[in-house]
């Protein structure tokens, strides 16, 4: 494979096996369910264990699992999801197929190699140029060649995807398998967007982090292609064990905003992740036009610094431990995930029924 190419890996029977704590000797997933199924499951206010007469509930064990047991839920989600969006894939194929009288080789060659973009030798020759390092002492005429494999198979993974979100539209698929969500606050922290928008996107963000800046277009192309529809709620999570200026960046975006600039001061931030000492924050205060004495002055003062620690004590409640993270409706999605993973659960939750909508998360 062509370095710096990623390509979808499909795990072995061993891994998923594993991956579902499946061993020789142990109970099929079937019978696994059914034993689990014969016994009944705590309701919240249930006792699952007693402390010298005192009741430990469900729902006190589930509070003080908390992040982890979300982390839990999530996982077994993006299987099962996996799983079920292969399995719709096949199907629309086979019918697909089945209704041309053709095979599904024959249609995957039609219909998605054969109309995936080519690969130019401008393309080939920009990606080698960029990425030279990558190839090592490889010549570049065999480097090319694995450039050109790989931005095929690229294109031909574009493609599929884009032909099978035709026959979902086609067929009117209905994704019913429903996520885990988590409460997230959002009160009282910078946002864009209406307050009443349908989706709402709490990020949490540090502005050390390079991929948090990297994410940033990422979001911008959101709003404008969901203008009105989407509102991005802010919240800190600095690492300060790995970036040591991110708590004070942090508390400099929230003196700005008491000069109604935080967003400017956010994207400063992000675009001069190398000058985030306290002297430089200053300085970028002055280059925004703020008050000046009055920003050295919060920022000296340390009055923003419990803000971001309430973030932060949010953050490890959820479970999360690096950023960017993103809570879509309370739908987790972390890392800088490219414009179509934001897209896909933002066009899910857009339509879900009203009445299926989860209410608005709280503070």
């Amino acid at each position: 494979m062509m370095p710096g190419m990623r390509l979808r890996s499909w795990p072995s029977a061993a891994c998923v096996a594993l991956a579902w704590g499946i061993v020789p000797g142990s109970p099929s997933p079937a019978e696994a369910a059914e034993k689990t199924q014969a016994r009944p499951v705590a309701t919240a206010q249930e006792p699952v264990a007693e402390v010298a007469g005192t009741p430990i509930t469900a729902a006190e064990l589930d509070e003080l699992a908390g992040g982890r047991l979300f982390q839990v839920r999530q996982q077994e989600y993006q299987v099962r999801r996996q799983v079920l969006d292969d399995t719709i894939g096949k199907r629309l194929l086979d019918a697909e197929a089945a209704a041309r009288k053709v095979g599904v080789d024959e249609l995957t060659r039609l219909e998605v190699e054969g109309k995936a973009a080519p690969v130019t030798e401008a393309e080939k020759k920009a990606f080698y140029d960029s990425n030279k390092a990558r190839f090592g002492q490889t010549p570049e005429e065999q480097a090319l060649v694995q450039v050109e494999a790989g931005l095929r198979q690229q294109r031909v993974r574009e493609r599929r995807a884009a032909y099978l979100k035709e026959l979902r539209t086609k067929a009117n698929v209905r994704i019913m398998l429903e996520p885990p969500r988590a409460e997230v606050g959002e009160a009282g922290n910078p946002a864009k967007g209406p307050a009443g928008a349908p989706v709402t996107v709490i990020e949490f963000s540090d502005f050390q982090c390079p991929f948090c800046a990297r994410v940033n277009p990422t979001l911008a192309r959101l709003q404008e292609t969901y203008a009105g529809k989407v509102r991005i709620v802010f919240r800190d999570l600095p690492l300060l064990s790995i970036h040591k200026n991110a708590g004070h960046a942090a508390e400099a975006a929230h003196c700005a905003d008491d000069q109604d600039k935080f967003w400017e001061m956010h994207d400063r931030l992000f675009a001069n992740q190398q000058k985030l000492a306290p002297a430089d924050l200053k300085e970028h205060a002055v280059a925004l036009g703020l008050d000046a004495a009055a920003f050295n002055q919060c920022l000296d003062s340390g009055k923003y610094t419990p803000e971001w620690r309430r973030d932060a004590e949010e953050a490890s409640r959820l479970g999360l431990s690096g950023t960017p993270a993103f809570f879509i409706n309370g739908r987790l999605l972390t890392g800088a995930q490219p414009y179509e993973a934001f897209a896909q659960i933002i066009d899910e939750e857009l339509a879900r029924p009203a009445a299926e909508k989860p209410a608005a998360s709280g503070s």
